[in-house]
């Protein structure tokens, strides 16, 4: 896969003109099976979803939901939202970057629709990549997006959130005290070395994009990585976007709890084992996993927070997502 960073402003470099025959080469038409398979792919993620909501609401009770909500207070649960808002909007400015690095040009709009019923339900379902990608296809189908560019905005998108939370959850581990780090069950030795090991796979990862330009080759397929200023994107976007993300949980927790440097780490820790599950949105996995990292947080507070943490980023968008899709699906078949 060879991806192009075009410029309007002047007449391409060399290697941008190589790389842009290169992705003309690979912009396929879509074959009437995978149009077909694409129309079959809401009705399955519909599906999908509904079975998401049952297993994360049949075993509350109205009761036990409301005595969580009232214990978080009106501020915190406002922050919550406000926050979630950001991150997907960030989402959407990471999916800008990317559709640009694939050679796409389309509008804020339909790259803000695409990124947020992509990121939405994949988080919520699982499989990201697999999820996320079936979903760019049928949404920038229509603006001529082809199947290597979706593939690439979607790559783009994966190695974003994989820098952030690492450049995230190392600074996190390194600028934590060992006081901090002893009140987890992270020893200081280990998350100081585990911090010091992230942050520099991220700083690796953009000096590799600025001072390498030949494409990667590996099992007979190539790929250009990103410009030095593509990658220095990622990984801020990315970071932002994780910090946020962590702080819509931190802000649920009683003030009394971790620092939110100390909670960071722990956060990511957590979410690289969700992710290592393949468990759908990491559900059960993420949250064990905190709840270990952080013996100190009463656990009625932490599962509250949990619960919190749920609704806001993975439910309510889920919920949105799977009406709009449902929405767009029915307008389209009546067209």
């Amino acid at each position: 896969m060879t991806t192009p960073d075009e410029t309007r402003a002047k007449p391409p470099e060399p290697v941008r003109e190589e790389l842009a025959r290169d992705l003309a080469a690979h912009r396929y038409p879509l074959s009437a099976g995978v149009r077909w398979t694409l129309r079959i792919v809401p009705v399955v993620l519909l599906a999908a979803a509904a079975w998401v909501l049952w297993r994360e609401f049949h075993h509350l009770s109205f009761a036990a939901v409301s005595a969580a909500v009232a214990g978080w207070g009106a501020a915190a649960i406002a922050w919550s939202l406000v926050l979630a808002v950001a991150s997907f909007l960030l989402m959407g400015a990471i999916e800008w970057v990317g559709l640009r690095w694939t050679g796409a040009r389309l509008p804020w709009g339909p790259i803000l629709w695409g990124s947020f019923l992509a990121n939405a339900i994949a988080h919520a379902i699982g499989a990201n990549l697999l999820i996320s990608g079936a979903i760019r296809a049928r949404v920038y189908d229509r603006y001529g997006v082809g199947l290597t560019q979706v593939a690439g905005a979607t790559l783009f998108s994966g190695v974003s959130f994989a820098v952030g939370l690492s450049a995230l959850s190392g600074a996190g581990l390194l600028l934590a005290s060992t006081a901090e780090l002893a009140a987890t069950a992270i020893p200081p030795a280990v998350g100081h070395g585990l911090g010091a090991a992230l942050v520099a796979g991220s700083v690796g990862y953009v000096l590799l994009c600025a001072l390498r330009r030949a494409p990667l080759t590996a099992f007979g397929r190539s790929l250009t990585l990103p410009s030095f200023g593509d990658a220095l994107a990622q990984l801020v976007l990315g970071l932002v976007d994780n910090a946020i993300a962590a702080a819509i949980l931190w802000i649920l927790l009683p003030q009394a709890g971790p620092s939110y440097v100390t909670f960071v780490g722990a956060y990511a820790v957590a979410c690289m084992a969700g992710l290592a599950s393949s468990v759908p949105g990491g559900a059960g996995v993420f949250e064990s996993a905190m709840a270990a990292l952080l013996p100190g947080v009463e656990p009625a507070a932490l599962a509250a927070a949990f619960l919190g943490y749920r609704l806001s980023y993975y439910i309510l968008p889920l919920i949105l997502a799977g009406a709009g899709l449902g929405l767009e699906t029915f307008q389209q078949r009546k067209t």
